[in-house]
């Protein structure tokens, strides 16, 4: 006796009148095994192209001085953060990344890969406290 594999409707994406049916994606992008490596050529080349030179130990940090001022941009999969120490280096890559890119701008960083992110004006502060309080409730220790 075989066992036959199931399938069933995504949650949110059921479609009542046809319970029984499946849908067969014609393109994907997101899920594919090649797909964040190719967007990550894609957008590599790109920065490479804009004059920023690439990280020598870290490959998805890219890098761009102006005179005494530096860019820093840093991808993770589909996000990227960037920083500087001149503010109009900020401007033009997001000016050049807009030509670009189909993107939005989310914003002053405050939350990223479990860190919590305080800019003010005599410093950046970063600390993990949502991350251990998420860890505590999670194993009822709070």
């Amino acid at each position: 006796m075989t066992k036959q594999a199931s399938t069933s409707q995504c949650p949110g994406f059921e479609d009542h009148k046809f319970p029984n049916h499946v849908f067969k994606f014609k393109k994907a992008l997101y899920g594919l095994k090649q797909a964040s490596k190719q967007w990550y050529e894609r957008l590599s080349d790109f920065l490479l192209s804009q004059e920023y030179n690439r990280g020598t130990y870290d490959k998805t940090l890219f890098i761009k001085k102006k005179n005494e001022d530096i860019i820093l941009v840093q991808l993770y999969v589909d996000d990227i953060i960037f920083g500087s120490t001149n503010e109009e280096l900020c401007e033009a890559f997001v000016e050049v990344m807009k030509r670009e890119f189909e993107m939005s701008m989310m914003g002053e960083l405050n939350y990223f890969l479990g860190l919590q992110v305080k800019q003010l004006k005599d410093g950046i502060f970063i600390n993990q406290a949502k991350y251990c309080k998420d860890l505590l409730r999670k194993f009822e220790m709070d």
